[in-house]
């Protein structure tokens, strides 16, 4: 898809406001401007495509990640997070990591047929499988495709355990599975917040739920016995950093049990979107901003290595780090890290026919 001239403004209701080519295009175009008045173009559109995939559970070997295997029902997110790590991935397709990223859409729809096929393979092993580890699971098309209720509902028939990371109210609506499984210690819910501030909030997640409606989800969550984590992610130097304490103290009051963070990181497409953003919305502080992050990834917009790539390196590095820490000790937020979801309850339920084959 061709770049389209930049707005003057903001675009509302997404977070991007170009649409430069993927780095794996042959050909790059440029717009500019041509000195004729603009015509103002009507606001993008959602386009929603159906994918059939070859497979649904995605392995990793991190060392700095929590999890082994994640399940991603949607690719691209109408949430329209600047910040969003997995942008880059829609150039694979082809497609802008922008407003594309947004606005194309894809949804998985046989998620559940495919994870119950891999389940029942004789080689396989249980370990816990993040729901969201790329893209929101429950993005406002959830609400019409289903795919992430399918496929918890699968998990639940297996006795499989899962984590839950999300910013959306839309995960209460799968509290009658969610809650006995966290009764069972087989599944965990993480929130992310990232500002408390509605307006900072809309501008960053233009079409994720306010800061208010994730602090009632975590309480929710909470009172029907889902242990929950707060996710205080990304922390962006002077912008939403000076909330990190009282993100930390909502989240512990509604119930939040644990709580992480991850500085903003800037890989691939993701660190022209970010100054275009901060330009945007921020500019008085666009440029401090970005000098803050080089200054903690050695004068780089961003450093791969493990560990350092979540963190960051030097003063304001550490100086989050110990905020951080302070934070969660003096809220008893943390104190259960070692409580881990239990995989022996594992089991396949028996399908139609099964109890016959036994018999002949």
């Amino acid at each position: 898809m061709s770049e389209d001239y930049p707005p003057a403004g903001p675009i509302k209701g997404r977070g991007a406001r170009t649409n430069a080519l993927g780095r794996y295009e042959k050909e790059a175009r440029a717009a500019f401007d041509d000195g004729w008045p603009q015509e103002e173009a009507a606001p993008p559109k959602t386009i929603v495509q159906e994918e059939k995939a070859r497979t649904i559970i995605s392995r990793n070997t991190s060392p700095d990640i929590s999890f082994d295997r994640s399940i991603n029902t949607y690719r691209g997110c109408e949430h329209g997070c600047f910040y969003c790590y997995a942008r880059p991935n829609h150039a694979y397709a082809g497609l802008s990591p922008g407003l594309d990223f947004e606005t194309r859409l894809f949804v998985k729809t046989d998620a559940a047929a495919l994870l119950e096929q891999e389940l029942r393979k004789p080689g396989y092993r249980p370990a816990p499988i993040a729901l969201g580890g790329v893209t929101d699971v429950y993005q406002p098309i959830e609400r019409t495709y289903g795919v992430t209720r399918a496929v918890l509902e699968t998990l639940a028939r297996f006795h499989h355990p899962f984590t839950i990371v999300t910013k959306s109210q839309l995960v209460l609506r799968d509290l009658d599975i969610i809650a006995p499984m966290a009764a069972k210690n087989l599944a965990k819910v993480a929130v992310s917040v990232t500002s408390l501030d509605a307006s900072l909030s809309r501008k960053m997640e233009p079409r994720a739920a306010a800061p208010h409606r994730r602090i009632e989800t975590i309480r929710l969550l909470s009172a029907a016995g889902v242990q929950v984590t707060v996710m205080t992610a990304p922390i962006i130097p002077t912008l939403n950093d000076p909330e990190l304490e009282r993100i930390l103290e909502a989240a512990a009051g509604a119930g939040a049990r644990g709580a992480g963070y991850v500085l903003l990181r800037l890989p691939l497409e993701i660190k022209e979107l970010a100054r275009d953003w901060f330009e945007a919305h921020a500019p008085d502080r666009a440029r401090r901003i970005l000098h803050i992050l080089q200054d903690m990834r050695g004068g780089k917009d961003y450093d791969a290595r493990w560990w350092t790539r979540q963190r960051g390196e030097g003063p304001f590095a550490r100086l989050i780090a110990d905020r951080f820490q302070r934070a969660c000790k003096r809220l008893g937020l943390n104190t259960e890290r070692g409580l881990s979801l239990d995989v022996s309850q594992f089991r396949a339920p028996p399908r139609s026919g099964d109890q016959l084959d036994l018999l002949s």
